[in-house]
């Protein structure tokens, strides 16, 4: 039978590591959030034990390291819409982690293969809300003003700058040429 997964808890650890990666994604300072990463996975490799008290550091850890395979998609959203945590067998399947990241995410199954699978589901949601995000700031092709202003760009199609003439339309000038 499967576990559940605890969906207040992961929507938690999502919303502390969301923070935390937040705090250190600074324009003014590109590297802070690569540097506190990559301090924070020395130190949850040197004492794994602290997750006991701060689990979102986890995530931050392996924040835009963990690859999730296009198919596996349809599974997490699927174990996360009914709270199913997976089994082993199928949660390793369904993600890539980075070589370097491999000493870690073993140190951490081996304290707490349920902390492991919700952490990857706080970056599955993540994932998710990153690329929806980029989704909405991705401009379309279709102009948005023209819905807001009622008003569309037709008098500017190329199709219409053929040299025909409309019916009924007379111009003085057009004469000049013949």
């Amino acid at each position: 039978m499967a576990k559940s997964l605890n969906l207040a808890r992961i929507h938690e650890l999502k919303s502390n590591a969301y923070d935390n990666i937040e705090s250190y994604n600074d324009p003014d300072t590109p590297k802070a959030l690569d540097n506190f990463t990559r301090q924070i996975k020395q130190v949850l490799l040197a004492d794994v034990s602290m997750l006991a008290s701060v689990p979102e550091y986890l995530p931050v850890a392996l924040f835009g390291q963990v690859k999730f395979a296009p198919e596996s998609m349809l599974k997490w959203s699927h174990w996360l819409d009914n709270a199913i945590q997976p089994e082993w067998d199928e949660f390793k399947v369904s993600i890539a982690f980075n070589n370097s990241d491999i000493p870690l995410v073993q140190a951490v199954r081996a304290h707490s293969e349920s902390l492991l699978i919700e952490s990857c589901a706080v970056l599955f949601l993540l994932n998710q809300e990153a690329s929806g995000a980029k989704k909405k700031a991705k401009p379309s092709d279709n102009d948005d003003d023209e819905a807001e202003y009622g008003q569309s760009n037709s008098d500017y199609d190329d199709e219409d700058d053929e040299d025909s003439e409309e019916e009924g339309y007379y111009d003085q000038y057009d004469d000049e040429d013949r």
